[in-house]
């Protein structure tokens, strides 16, 4: 990935982000939302860590793991060539190329020492979508990233338990409605789940998100933080909508109220 380009193509466009992150996206393509953000929130800080990120696609949660300070360094792992320079160009556009390093691949066949050996964070926000699931998209790019097509999530969480030392966590975001899929590929992996909170659009939704901390070879236990609602009651029709006071918290310290440190 010599000479990378930090101007965007034809095909792209540059966004300003939390954090002062400038982000160059495929117009095309999936664009950093709130699930990127909350993941990245979700996750609590160890700045002397290294991590691994499975599938970075344009490297956004990377990113503001780094501007936070909350990780010392990643590997970036993603299987489609376009997005592993998507990530690079951007850690290079923001000052962390020395801090984020990319590997293009397919994680099913990642192993440990392809990042440099275990690692204590793994982190993902995985495909949502069965390959069968739906009407297929026409953009080939933006289907690899929303289907289970290079991997569902029994395989981000094999990859994670391979690439984890005992101990080690593993984060991520999913649909809320594939619970019992997460959990019961988190099990299968010996990532026990420790730490989960659900998203819900409002307080009359049902939950639409998931965030879920695992850890490697734990003992079961779980801590179910309270639920996030993103947005206040909409009080007229097709007026702009306000995030709620801990939705708001969440996007200006870029945390839950929970961080701190691991016990």
């Amino acid at each position: 990935m010599n000479h990378l380009s930090l101007i965007p193509g034809p095909d792209e466009r540059l966004d300003e982000v939390n954090e002062r992150i400038r982000l160059i996206q495929k117009r095309r393509g999936l664009t950093f939302g709130t699930d990127s953000y909350l993941l990245a929130a979700f996750i609590r800080p160890q700045p002397y860590a290294e991590a691994v990120e499975l599938g970075s696609g344009s490297g956004i949660v990377s990113l503001l793991l780094c501007a936070k300070g909350k990780l010392r360094c990643v590997t970036a792992v993603e299987v489609q060539p376009a997005l592993a320079e998507l990530t690079a160009r951007n850690a290079a556009l923001n000052g962390y190329g020395d801090r984020i390093r990319v590997i293009g691949g397919d994680l099913r066949r990642l192993a440990p020492d392809r990042p440099g050996g275990e690692v204590n964070l793994v982190f993902a926000n995985p495909p949502y979508l069965r390959p069968d699931s739906g009407r297929p998209g026409a953009h080939e790019q933006k289907e690899i990233a929303r289907r289970e097509i290079y991997g569902g999530i029994r395989d981000f969480c094999a990859a994670g338990a391979r690439l984890l030392r005992t101990g080690g966590r593993f984060v991520c975001v999913f649909r809320a409605e594939r619970l019992p899929d997460l959990f019961g590929a988190m099990r299968a992996c010996r990532l026990e789940p420790k730490r989960m909170a659900m998203v819900h659009s409002d307080a009359d939704a049902p939950p639409f998100l998931v965030l879920t901390e695992a850890v490697k070879g734990a003992a079961p236990s779980l801590r179910v933080l309270p639920a996030l609602m993103l947005y206040r009651p909409q009080t007229a029709a097709g007026g702009r909508r306000s995030l709620t006071p801990e939705a708001e918290a969440i996007y200006r310290t870029c945390s839950f109220p929970d961080a701190g440190k691991y016990r």
